[in-house]
């Protein structure tokens, strides 16, 4: 059969999809989740990962949400890659987010490729892979999975939600959807819609995926194929978003890679060129194709303003919420702009809201990085309402 041949990491990573090695909450009929596309999804699963304890009174509860390839692997090792979980530096022991302190829950979110139910899954009523037949998923769509599987664990309130970019429009909605059961909120590196310019390139990395003779119409999975080279592609473009123009200057500048002189051809000649095409292919070994068209689409259908007749300030009305609105100096895709907008509207809302814009050079992804402003602020607003709670 024709098509891209799967390599050991990629195989891996179409079992963690089905069958995840990390715990797994299972909603039969009887418990279907109404989409906002009018469609019921039922039966579904979700994957998570929870760390630390979670204490006597049930009161100690922090809820992380991942960002857009992120997994429920937040501060353990990824099964398929074996690399340290994606937020191991600000979730564990002693860290800002304390295991020690708080009990910890990650998930993979719906429509996910790391086990939770989404393209890669296999659709229990029809026995075949879900492809492009699973329902377009929202992030309120994600938001009330996570809720059920809040209530799955037997947690009724949050102390908080905390994520960064999508992981950050994760928080929104549950202070939006759910002000009675979050305490506290802290939003990263997001806004309250996408823009049109990150739609744009959600387009743009669509496309490629979608050109890709191996997408197969989406049945890719079912043909034995893999868009690999469509999916590097559009990691290709996503990435040089996470960046800023300073830090790809500081680190790559015009330097050749690994040569004295131009090829006058279209091999890689600068390290730029390799390091994006690097990013590309170890990507596509991880994550699925489909979900990448699942998740971008999320994102840009996106606006909480919208769900609240178009005045964001009415999205947090009467919320007793606390809010910490994080942002990067040098973060294009979600700029400062964005983040204060967030501000504006829970200050016209009366809400309780502190906000810390941090200087650095490395882009949207800081919030993923070595940042110890980030990690000081969030340590420190988190135990402040842990105190609060008396924990």
């Amino acid at each position: 059969m024709p098509g891209a041949k799967l390599g050991l990491i990629e195989e891996q990573a179409r079992t963690e999809a089905q069958a995840p090695t990390s715990a797994l909450a299972m909603f039969g009929p009887e418990t279907p989740l109404r989409l906002d596309s009018g469609v019921s999804l039922a039966p579904f699963q979700i994957a998570y990962q929870t760390y630390g304890t979670l204490n006597a009174d049930k009161t100690n509860a922090i809820l992380v949400c991942h960002a857009l390839t992120g997994d429920q692997h937040a501060a353990s090792a990824n099964p398929v890659t074996g690399k340290p979980g994606w937020w191991s530096m600000m979730v564990g022991p002693g860290r800002p987010i304390d295991t020690d302190r708080f009990f910890v829950i990650c998930s993979n979110v719906l429509g996910g490729c790391m086990g939770t139910t989404g393209p890669a899954t296999t659709d229990p009523n029809t026995g075949e892979v879900y492809g492009l037949e699973l329902p377009v998923i929202t992030i309120g769509d994600m938001v009330r999975a996570q809720a059920m599987l809040v209530d799955h664990l037997g947690v009724d309130v949050l102390l908080a939600v905390v994520g960064g970019s999508m992981g950050g429009m994760q928080v929104l909605q549950w202070a939006a959807s759910y002000p009675e059961r979050v305490l506290s909120a802290v939003p990263i590196a997001t806004g309250p819609r996408h823009s049109a310019q990150n739609i744009a390139f959600h387009e743009v990395g669509r496309q490629a995926i979608m050109a890709d003779p191996d997408w197969c119409g989406g049945k890719y999975i079912a043909q034995g194929t893999s868009p690999r080279k469509g999916l590097a592609v559009a990691r290709m473009a996503a990435h040089i978003t996470y960046l800023s123009e300073e830090a790809l200057h500081n680190k790559f500048g015009r330097e050749l890679q690994d040569r004295s002189a131009l090829t006058f051809g279209f091999d890689a000649d600068f390290q730029i060129e390799s390091y994006l095409r690097y990013q590309g292919m170890t990507f596509v070994d991880r994550f699925d194709a489909n979900s990448y068209l699942y998740m971008t689409r999320a994102m840009d259908y996106f606006d909480l303003a919208a769900q609240h007749g178009g005045t964001l300030a009415n999205a947090f009305r009467n919320t007793k919420t606390r809010f910490c609105v994080v942002s990067f100096t040098s973060d294009w895709l979600f700029p400062t702009s964005e983040n204060r907008t967030i501000v504006h509207a829970l200050n016209a809302a009366a809400a309780n809201v502190s906000f810390v814009e941090i200087e650095t050079d490395r882009g949207h992804d800081a919030f993923l990085l070595d940042m110890p402003e980030m990690f000081a602020t969030v340590r420190g607003f988190l135990n402040a309402s842990a105190r609060r709670r008396g924990l």
